[in-house]
This record gives structure tokens, C-alpha cells and sequence, in this order.
């Protein structure tokens, strides 16, 4: 590197002749994981269609010298690394990046230094933003389980590199490597800045709990900016239930805006599967999206090729045919092309919230309807931090079975501190495509609260499928880089983005949206007090009686990207 840190690759490349390269970096191990992921090209694949392949630790890492600091060094090593493989003898100067999450970062921080070798990116369930995905959310809340799981993983590692070279404390690895393995636990402790385990290794997660907002510091590592700088093309790959989904969709439409090159805007090309940030198959205990869903069979590792041998060999008509947005439509579990993203034919539709004062639980009155409720009326909970609604699916690591993915509701939907507000049984079908929010009139006893949101497919036999939810730590209401307090009492109009999907609702289906204010362990828990949240212990904790309001006044809604195609069937 320009620095003089020696990092390690392996690399494959022809016995004979140049080749065109494709670069892998990442912090988890070349030897170990370096070439395989259920999202990634099959590299035997990408070997015998002529590429050469160098695959590296990031700095700091396993084989690899330097200190690792999450993103810190990747945008120079990244450049450095690029300008290297061009300069090898067996290299014909082009170069390309592919790989999922941090893998998926480091192209990004790659690509925005103009490196001129680095010709085209295939970032998976990734982020240009990495505090609203992956180590916080849109809405401001931590996102608990990841954070308190990954680090546990790299500062076993670090922990590891610093044994072998004769540094360090046994049962300090041995503490972590056991939190790694069974990171539970560390959810359950307060305050969370203090878990013990990771609070006592220190590094960035002292950092990351002394940022709790948008701020500078996390500012320093948005690259949403420095997209004026890329001139390479972007297969951006995400999944619906991926927990970098609101980063996938939003990089992709922010580069065909924002990119340096009128080649990187027009060229960027858009996949989302029914998958998970670890699974592909599309198959889950609770709903199956048939044969079709998995990567391996929509043909994953040879649109990577394609994509490649249009922008390192420039095969003009490489991805003929190729449509530059390919998305799962769940529901009728289809594969479908479009142009772009979100669709153009998008037809945004409020679905309001209306009840009789009493949509605890899915057996409420809560109801869903596209006109507007002549009355007035008010729904009440009881938030308790100590008794915090579990995290059922959705799009975050699949930490255990029935964590993340499509989840049947119905156990967490049976809670008083969950409002389920449905349509009718659907007559006709109904495709949802595109981004989802909803807008909420609120107010709470408490000073600061967060509300969630989570839009689902009831079944006609009761089974109920989350596709996509969002969370809003209220204090954040205007902004993640400003906080305001709530009066209590006073009522506030807010959006919970819910980030977005793709889902037909059948006939004899309903669509419901089930609202409440706690997502645990996949969020960290509000305490209530607006204090710092990360420093707060249980004997701070305080339960809020929490209101949704809705009426003529206060118009609570649903709003839904609804397409109209009357060929779907």
C-alpha cells in the first residue's frame, strides 16, 4: 500500500497471456470464506470464462498487516490494490469488484476514488450509508443484534491475530469467540455501552456507542456524496429481506442521479430476490417462493458474467436482452423485468388507519381502508422496555430460525401492545411494488418513544407474512442528525419509512399493518427517558402509554406503491 502495509491476496490468473481481473476484498478471511457465499458467482465460473482472480485480506485482517478500523482504510486500499493488479504483468489493465455486505462496501469505497483500472462493481446487500445500514436504522434505532454479533466476530479475530504474535490474553479470546458463537446474551445487557465483553476490548465500539445520531463521524464514512466520482457501472444485487434492502434501492437510484460518468448513471442495473443476507433458495420454514427463487436457478453467477464481459472486455452485446431492473414479484412468485426503479406506473395509494378505539392484537377492530374515516377515533398501548415486542422475521441476519425472513405473525400479532389494522378480504389481487411508508398522528407519556411498523399478508387460513417493516426513534422525527424531545401529551405527524417490496395480496387475502414500538433484539429497546439510550440501565427504564390517533384531523395511513397491470394473473 502507498503506506508501506504489506496486504495479502490470493490470486489465480492464466498461465499464458493477460486477462482481465476480478478484485474480492474482505475482512473475514481469504483463505476461509474469501470465494464463497450463496450470493457470489461460482469462482470456477468466472475462472474458465478467462478471468484472473484476487482475492484480499483487508488491512489488519488475518494474513494481512496494518490495524483494521471498519471502512477507515478501504477507500486508499481499495485504490491501491486496483492500481497494483493493473500494473501486473499477467493483467490487461481492466478491473472489476464483486462480493456481498462489508464485501459489497469496499467497492463502493473503491469506486468513489476514480480509480481509472476499475471499469465495473457487483455490490451485494450492501450500503453507500453505513449508519442507516448496516449498524443503525433509517429510523435512528441501533440495530442491536447485528451490532453486538459482528463485533464479537471481529474482535475474536483481532483477538486471534494478537495471540499469535505473541500479544493479548487467552481467555479474552476465549470470552469472545464464545459471544460470537452465542451472541445472545449480549443483547439482554445495560446499559449496552457497558456490554462487558466487547466494552473491554474497546476500539470503534467505543465509537459507534458515543455516536448515536447522523453525525460527523458518521458522516466521514457516507459516500452518497462522492458518487460525483464513479465512472464505473454498478450491478447493485439485494435481497426483500436482506438487511441492507433500503441501501440497495437507494444506491441504485441515487448513482443513475448522482454518478461521474453518463455511462455509470445509465448502466446501472438493479436484482432483488426473495432472499435474506445469508440464504438465496427462497425457501423458509413459513413461506417458499418456489422453484424459481433461488440465485442458483434465476442464473446469478452468469449475469455476473455477462455484466463483466460487457465492461472489462467490452462485448457490446453481452447483456443484450438483459433488462437493466430484474425483480421477485412474492405472491405470484414470478421473476419479472423492468425498466427502472421505483416503476413508473407506480400508483401511491393511501390505505387509512380506522378503528373503534380497540386495535390491540389481530382480533382488534382495526381496519384498513382507502376512504377516509368520517370519525375521530384513538388507539393506546402500553410500551414496557422490560417487556419489549420480539423481532419475528424481517430484513436482518437470520441470527436463529424464525429471526429473520418471512415469519408467521400470528403469536406476536396476538400481543395488547401490537394495533393490527387490516383491509377487508381482497376480492381481486393487489400488487404492492416499490417503496413503503406510513404516516402516523402520534403521542406518548413519555418524552421520547420509537414506533414500528411492519405491512403483512394475511393468508386465508390465518397465516400472516411480514414483506417489509421501519422503526422511528421519535426524537428523530425531523432528522437523524438532530434530536428533539416530545411534550408529552402533544400529538406529532410522522413517517416510519417501512423500506419497500414486491408482493401480489391474492384474492381471499388481506393486507394489514401492524404497529407498535419495539423490535428486540433486532433493535435496541427505547428506554423512554430521552437520555443516551446506550447508557442507560434497566433502573432507568420507563414503560410509555403510547396513542395512535387517526380521523379527519389526524389522517393515520398506509401508503402503498400500488400497480395496476391488468394482465397479472
Amino acid at each position: 500500500m502507498h503506506d508501506g502495509v504489506m496486504l495479502a491476496a490470493n490470486v489465480w490468473h492464466p498461465t499464458e497471456g493477460q486477462a482481465p481481473t476480478l478484485l474480492v476484498r474482505l475482512p473475514y478471511g481469504k483463505d476461509v470464506i474469501g470465494i464463497t457465499h450463496e450470493s457470489m458467482p461460482d469462482f470456477l465460473a468466472l475462472l474458465e470464462a478467462g478471468y484472473a482472480l484476487v482475492v484480499q485480506d483487508c488491512r489488519g485482517t488475518y494474513r494481512s498487516e496494518g490495524e483494521f478500523v471498519p471502512h477507515m482504510a478501504d477507500r486508499t486500499d481499495g485504490e491501491d490494490t486496483v492500481a497494483w493488479i493493473a500494473d501486473q504483468p499477467w493483467s490487461d489493465g481492466t478491473v472489476g469488484m464483486y462480493g456481498p455486505s462489508y464485501l459489497g462496501m469496499v467497492q463502493w469505497e473503491t469506486a468513489v476514488t476514480g480509480a481509472p483500472a476499475l471499469k465495473a462493481i457487483a455490490p451485494t446487500f450492501t450500503s453507500i450509508d453505513n449508519y442507516e445500514a448496516p449498524w443503525f436504522s433509517a429510523g435512528g434505532a441501533l440495530s442491536l443484534s447485528l451490532v453486538t454479533w459482528w463485533n464479537a466476530m471481529m474482535y475474536a479475530a483481532d483477538a486471534q491475530r494478537s495471540l499469535t504474535a505473541g500479544e493479548g490474553s487467552v481467555s479474552q479470546l476465549q470470552q469472545l469467540g464464545q459471544a460470537a458463537l452465542f451472541p445472545g446474551p449480549l443483547n439482554d445487557v445495560l446499559p449496552t455501552a457497558e456490554v462487558p465483553v466487547l466494552a473491554a476490548y474497546g476500539k470503534w465500539w467505543d465509537d459507534w456507542m458515543a455516536h448515536p445520531s447522523h453525525d460527523a463521524y458518521w458522516d466521514a464514512m457516507e459516500l452518497t456524496p462522492e458518487l460525483k466520482n464513479v465512472t464505473a457501472p454498478a450491478l447493485n444485487i439485494g435481497g426483500w429481506y436482506d438487511l441492507y434492502i433500503v441501501q440497495t434501492l437507494r444506491t441504485f437510484t441515487a448513482a443513475r442521479q448522482k454518478a461521474g460518468s453518463a455511462q455509470a448513471r445509465e448502466e446501472q442495473r438493479l436484482i432483488i430476490g426473495p432472499w435474506d443476507h445469508i440464504s438465496t433458495s427462497g425457501v423458509y420454514p413459513d413461506r417458499s417462493f418456489g422453484p424459481l427463487a433461488s440465485a442458483q436457478v434465476m442464473g446469478l453467477t452468469g449475469l455476473h458474467v455477462k455484466f463483466f464481459d460487457r465492461w472489462l472486455r467490452g462485448d457490446t452485446t453481452a447483456l443484450d436482452g438483459v433488462a437493466p431492473v430484474k425483480i421477485f414479484v412474492m405472491g405470484i412468485d414470478q421473476w419479472r423485468d423492468e425498466q427502472d426503479w421505483p416503476l413508473p406506473d407506480t400508483q401511491w395509494t393511501d390505505f387509512h388507519l380506522a378503528s373503534g378505539g380497540h386495535a390491540n392484537t389481530a382480533d382488534g377492530d382495526g381496519v384498513l381502508t382507502t376512504e377516509p374515516p368520517a370519525g375521530a377515533e384513538c388507539d393506546t398501548y402500553l410500551y414496557d422496555p422490560r417487556r419489549p415486542v420480539p423481532t419475528t422475521g424481517g430484513a436482518c441476519l437470520p441470527m436463529t430460525p424464525g429471526f429473520g425472513g418471512p415469519v408467521d405473525q400470528r403469536t406476536t400479532a396476538g400481543r395488547d401492545d401490537v394495533l393490527c389494522f387490516a383491509t377487508p378480504v381482497l376480492d381481486e389481487a393487489v400488487e404492492v411494488t416499490g417503496p413503503v411508508s406510513v404516516t402516523l398522528f402520534v403521542s406518548s407519556s413519555a418524552v421520547d418513544t420509537d414506533f414500528t411498523a411492519k405491512l403483512v399478508d394475511v393468508f386465508p387460513d390465518g397465516k400472516a407474512i411480514n414483506l417489509c417493516d421501519g422503526i422511528l426513534r421519535v426524537r428523530y422525527r425531523g432528522g437523524l442528525a438532530t434530536e428533539e424531545l416530545m411534550e408529552p401529551g402533544t400529538v406529532y405527524e410522522i413517517t416510519i419509512d417501512m423500506t419497500a417490496t414486491s408482493n401480489v395480496f391474492l384474492p381471499g387475502h388481506r393486507i394489514r399493518v401492524d404497529v407498535s414500538s419495539s423490535n428486540f433484539p433486532r433493535y435496541d429497546r427505547n428506554t423512554n427517558t430521552g437520555g443516551v439510550i446506550a447508557r442507560e440501565g434497566e433502573e432507568q427504564l420507563v414503560p410509555a402509554i403510547n396513542h395512535i390517533h387517526h380521523g379527519p384531523n389526524h389522517p393515520s395511513r398506509l401508503v402503498l406503491p400500488i400497480i395496476d397491470r391488468k394482465d397479472q394473473s
